[in-house]
């Protein structure tokens, strides 16, 4: 006798595809019966109101609550341009890392506390040592702002 191709991996499978072929069904059977239902509600009981404070509701809101009217040139889109711009040209800061060796290193802007690049080049004068007291001019780089012209005061 030959024996059965029939496993219990097998088996367990068709039931998982019966049984999920079964909800399906029953689901489909319960969208229509919902479909059916409100089928005979009306238009105005299907529509969604927003109240003065947002909430959705299924009565029209109030005109005497309603908030002013907003224009659509008040609305900001994106992120506002920085206000704060120094004005002047020559800045003053001091010195915050430098490495003598490669030529390189920061100062910190007294005014805005920013971290800016400065190169040995740019460096007129004296040399620059960390802690030190400096004017500059700020440019900027192709990878951010550099100092330019900078002097120890």
């Amino acid at each position: 006798m030959a024996k059965s191709q029939q496993s219990f991996a097998k088996n367990e499978k068709e039931k998982k595809r019966r049984k999920k072929r079964q909800d399906k069904m029953e689901r489909r059977e319960q969208r229509k019966l919902e479909k059916a239902e409100n089928k005979g509600a009306s238009l105005k009981e299907m529509f969604a109101y927003v109240d003065e404070n947002g909430n959705l509701t299924t009565t029209p809101p109030d005109p005497t609550k309603k908030k002013k009217v907003i224009k659509a040139e008040d609305i900001v889109l994106g992120i506002p341009k920085k206000d704060h711009v120094p004005e002047e040209k020559t800045r003053t800061g001091r010195v915050k890392y430098f490495n003598a060796e490669k030529g390189y290193g920061f100062i910190i802007d007294s005014m805005t506390k920013d971290s800016i690049f400065v190169h040995i080049n740019n460096v007129s004068g004296d040399d620059i040592n960390e802690g030190s007291n400096v004017t500059f001019e700020v440019e900027m780089g192709p990878k951010g702002a550099n100092a330019v012209m900078v002097k120890v005061v």
